[in-house]
């Protein structure tokens, strides 16, 4: 009698790409991004890491005061190279503060996104990945945070909690989860059905295992992509808490506290609000064309139709 070999179909794909693997490949990409959105985030990033640095090469220090040089105008208005974009009401440097308001702006940005991203990141592998009655209530609990008014909500905790930097940060992190959770948990829904997966169930994978070495790597696209064009909301809501003065306290500074500053001298001393508004637009501007541009690049369908 001939002998029969069973032969096991292979998968319609590879088993997925390592996490490593895949945010090489994204920053390999970024070597093609647009110029205008890398040069923006650019220097923020840069200025943000180096504000303290500027300082000691010799940029004034941002909480220094003299009510001599108060209200200095920028250089080509008639002010002085040493306050080259004019002073603010107390004779703080407006140039240093917009330097240093970009590190506040980058810290509590990057960390928001970090924490509401891991939350609704695991929020959505636990949904989307065990069905039922976890999906019904974790899907609900998202619906209902989805549903408050993100800002309204976070000017009452920030009232409640106090002014700062950590609490800011807790506040965005916590009521911010659920956008990812929701755009991701419909990647799980689709991703756990594929062959690979089906494949590492069969082969004995544990549920953690599967979630993390099989299907958060398929995600990770969505992920970036989320997060860059969070980081841009993440901002303008900071900027928003400082200038009520729910945010950052003085005298710290902040781009929303100097927008609060300079509101009352808008005839008299433009540059005081003028310029920490730049920042926030440029900054906002720059994630979101980032964020398209991530978009466009990593997302399969619009890869196939170029």
């Amino acid at each position: 009698m001939a002998r029969t070999t069973t032969v096991l179909a292979r998968p319609e794909r590879p088993l997925p790409v390592e996490l490593g693997a895949r945010l090489w490949a994204a920053l390999k990409a970024m070597r093609e991004a647009p110029k205008l959105p890398t040069f923006v985030l650019g220097s923020v990033l840069v200025c943000g890491i180096l504000a303290p640095v500027f300082t000691r090469w010799g940029l004034s220090d941002p909480i220094d005061s003299s009510l001599i040089n108060s209200l200095q105008p920028p250089v080509w208005q008639g002010g002085t190279w040493a306050n080259w974009l004019g002073t603010d009401q107390l004779g703080r440097d407006v140039f240093a503060r917009v330097i240093h308001g970009s590190r506040v702006s980058l810290v509590v940005g990057l960390f928001t996104v970090f924490f509401a991203g891991s939350i609704g990141t695991t929020v959505a592998l636990l949904s989307g990945y065990f069905g039922g009655w976890v999906d019904v209530l974790l899907m609900r609990l998202t619906d209902s945070m989805l549903s408050m008014p993100f800002l309204l909500i976070a000017i009452v905790f920030a009232a409640v909690l106090g002014p700062s930097e950590r609490n800011v940060i807790l506040i965005l992190a916590v009521f911010g989860w659920a956008g990812y959770a929701r755009v991701l948990r419909s990647e799980v829904l689709r991703i756990k059905n594929l062959d690979y997966v089906s494949l590492a169930r069969v082969a004995g994978a544990s549920t953690p295992r599967i979630l993390v070495r099989h299907i958060f790597p398929q995600i990770v696209n969505s992920l970036i992509v989320l997060a860059t064009l969070q980081l841009g909301v993440v901002i303008i809501a900071e900027a928003s808490l400082s200038f009520l003065g729910l945010g950052v306290p003085p005298p710290k500074p902040a781009w929303g506290s100097m927008l609060a500053d300079g509101r009352g001298f808008l005839t008299t001393a433009w540059w005081m609000a003028t310029f920490p508004g730049f920042g926030i637009m440029f900054t906002v501007l720059g994630t979101n064309l980032m964020g398209e541009w991530l978009r466009i690049k990593l997302d399969p369908k619009f890869r196939a139709l170029r």
